[in-house]
């Protein structure tokens, strides 16, 4: 699982939020960059290659879906798609800003583009899980995957592990996530990252379609190494998925909020810290509770337990009990092994 003291990946969606806009969508770069997000990820298509201009019942969206019911997909995709020649400018603006450019490809063609590009990551869409030959594809590309697992069966799971594994990918990172808009935090399942690391021996993280920031951070205490959000500059402003995106400010705190959460876990050795020498000064210990002349024997009605440290600890009283002082004490003094007869 991953390690606790570097926080998890991140990468911000931008998907259909730029709304058609090339300057939306490089100013929803920038923000992503601003907030300290990891990574900025594309999706790579048009709706001729993701689907069919076919007006039919089973070539749209159920009528009852929260966000996009009724619509044929191509229209759905013909809105949301981000045209090809956005991708360089997109990929240049990111990589100016110093994080990292990606893209989700859904068909051959996508891939040999995004390779003209040096996409440095793919990703698999949820969707596409089962699409092994595409998963082949991409792999063969030797750069590192990240499979989204949201709609698959475990069995699924493993055959798009094992086909990304046949086409060469040594670098492969799974991702629990629910494939509904918005989705439902008693949905998430988290647990599931743990058995995909268990069984397949992979990375794992979360794709989040979520609202606010639980999940997410949820994610990084189990353990998750990448985490994925959707990104919008604002949500008013409409657009296919901006009902389940983050706006900046909000991406910006929830980031925060998943690298505390990673560094809050911690290591299992850690006890006490620097963090806490101010208090452990400041601990208990045995003080004298009036002042003394040497000869006199000292009694329990002599000292009190009391803050700060500096004097034995309360356990050790009996070193010093029924013992004559060799020196004057005052009250407030700590009490020490040395002020008595050996």
């Amino acid at each position: 699982m991953h390690n606790s003291l570097n926080p998890p990946f991140f990468i911000a969606e931008i998907s259909g939020n730029h709304n058609g806009d090339l300057l939306r969508a490089l100013d929803i770069v920038q923000a992503s960059a601003s907030a300290g997000a990891s990574a900025v990820k594309i999706q790579t298509y048009t709706a001729k290659t993701i689907t069919m201009d076919v007006d039919s019942d089973e070539f749209r969206v159920s009528a009852d879906h929260e966000l996009w019911g009724g619509r044929t997909l191509y229209n759905l995709y013909e809105e949301a798609f981000t045209p090809w020649e956005w991708h360089k400018p997109i990929f240049d603006k990111a990589r100016e800003l110093g994080i990292t450019p990606f893209s989700t490809p859904f068909d051959e063609s996508a891939v040999d583009f995004l390779e003209s590009l040096d996409c440095p990551i793919y990703k698999i869409a949820s969707l596409e899980i089962v699409d092994l030959p595409l998963i082949e594809m991409v792999a063969a590309t030797g750069k590192p995957l990240i499979l989204s697992t949201g709609t698959a069966t475990l069995d699924e799971v493993s055959d798009a592990i094992s086909a990304a594994r046949l086409g060469g990918a040594t670098d492969i990172t799974t991702l629990v996530c629910t494939s509904s808009y918005p989705a439902k935090a008693k949905d998430a399942n988290l647990s599931r990252m743990k058995t995909l690391h268990d069984l397949f021996g992979v990375k794992v993280g979360l794709s989040d379609h979520t609202l606010g920031s639980a999940v997410a951070v949820a994610a990084t205490a189990l353990g998750a190494s990448v985490i994925e959000k959707h990104v919008t500059l604002s949500r008013a402003d409409g657009g296919v998925d901006s009902a389940f995106s983050m706006e900046p400010g909000e991406l910006k705190q929830m980031i925060l909020d998943i690298n505390d959460a990673s560094w809050a876990i911690g290591r299992p050795d850690a006890w006490r810290t620097e963090a806490e020498n101010e208090s452990v000064r400041l601990r208990p210990s045995l003080r004298y509770d009036l002042n003394l002349e040497p000869g006199e024997i000292i009694l329990e009605t002599s000292f009190r337990s009391v803050r700060p440290a500096g004097g034995l600890a309360p356990k050790d009283a009996n070193l010093v009990l029924g013992k004559r002082l060799i020196r004057s004490v005052r009250y407030g003094d700590p009490v020490l092994v040395e002020d008595v007869d050996e």
